[in-house]
Formats: structure tokens, C-alpha cells, sequence
């Protein structure tokens, strides 16, 4: 059986915005975000975090930092009975930092490398699924593996939903945030099983 997958943009979409966390200290969940993943896990799909962090490749942080800032992630979502099945980063970039982190890699947003990775693990069927971010490359990936795309307007989605118009990327839908966004695909679904 394949499940239907949810994948998440973390900075920004799940967490506040801040440029380039590097210190669990600096993580704080956007309101209502931790509830929209628990309303995703009650419902039966597959939550999947799949963030460029090219932080790494940069020097801001280390691949050890990043699994403490995920750590505490996982921790504060478990507070409100939020779970995530995976959570997939790229620590690459193709013209900073030194091999093995500055190269042109296939798990970049808006590459679709994560997205295909965690589908083939968890049993997702990406053309049933949605990739929901607050940035272009987050819309792009989800068009590029032809899962639904959704733009949040936390984090930078409203001036990156003037850059998809300016570009004319098509966006699936647009929500104010994580929660109306999952309400959405709820709905969605819904609609489509009783057709």
C-alpha cells in the first residue's frame, strides 16, 4: 500500500525564520505549526522534513550542529504529540565550501533528490502528495516531482509568492500557514475519495 506524504520545508514553514540557524537556542516553532503536523499524523500520511541546508557547506555549521538543532525540532513537536517519520537535509552547495559539500548534488531544492529518497523508503506516492514550503525552490520541487505544491505566507512566502508570479511558477495552492495548509489537504482528500 502507498501512503500519501506531506513534506515539510523546515525554516520558515515548521520553525521561525532565522538566517542560517546554527544554535538550538534560536528554534522556535511558528504557532500552530506543531499542531498542523499532529492533525497530519492523526490523519494517516506520511510527514517528511526535506531542507536545504547549505549552512554546512558554508562553514556556519556542522552536520553535528544540525543534528542538534533537529533533535530539539523533534523534541518541542513531541510536546504537542507531533512526530515526523523522516527528516532529510542537503548539506550542499555547488559554488561555496570544499568537496564533498561544494557540488552539484540531485538533493538541492528544487531537485528532487529528498523528495525521491524518503518516497522510496516511507511507501510514498509522490503524484498523491504535497510538498508545502515558503519559498520558490519549495513550490519548483514539488512541481518538479509532480506532487501538489503548496506556498505558506510565513517565513519569506509572501514576497517569494510575488517571485512565482514574477516567474510564473505555478502554484498549487497558497495558504496563510502550516495549519490552514494541512486543513487543505485534508479537504482535498476528502473530496477525492468521495467522488
Amino acid at each position: 500500500m502507498s501512503h500519501i506524504g506531506i513534506f515539510l520545508d523546515r525554516d520558515g514553514t515548521i520553525n521561525e525564520e532565522v538566517d542560517y540557524l546554527s544554535s538550538p537556542l534560536d528554534l522556535r516553532l511558528i504557532p500552530g505549526s506543531a499542531d498542523a503536523i499532529h492533525d497530519a499524523n492523526e490523519s494517516g500520511f506520511k510527514v517528511v522534513i526535506i531542507t536545504n541546508q547549505s549552512g554546512i557547506a558554508r562553514g556556519i555549521l556542522t552536520e553535528d550542529q544540525l543534528a542538534e538543532i533537529h533533535t530539539a525540532l523533534l523534541s518541542k513537536l513531541l510536546e504537542h504529540d507531533a512526530r515526523v517519520d523522516a527528516i532529510l537535509y542537503c548539506p550542499h552547495h555547488p559554488d561555496f565550501g570544499v568537496p564533498p559539500y561544494r557540488t552539484i548534488c540531485n538533493c538541492r531544492k528544487p531537485n528532487t533528490g529528498m523528495v525521491d529518497s524518503a518516497a522510496k523508503t516511507l511507501g510514498i506516492d509522490v503524484k498523491k502528495s504535497f510538498v508545502i514550503g515558503d519559498r520558490m525552490i519549495d513550490v519548483q520541487t514539488g512541481n518538479n516531482s509532480g506532487a501538489t505544491s503548496i506556498l505558506v505566507l510565513t517565513g519569506y512566502g509572501k514576497q517569494e509568492l510575488k517571485l512565482c508570479r514574477e516567474n510564473e511558477v505555478p502554484i498549487g495552492h497558497v495558504a496563510d500557514n502550516l495549519h490552514d495548509a494541512v486543513q487543505f489537504i485534508k479537504q482535498t482528500i476528502n473530496q477525492e475519495q468521495n467522488y
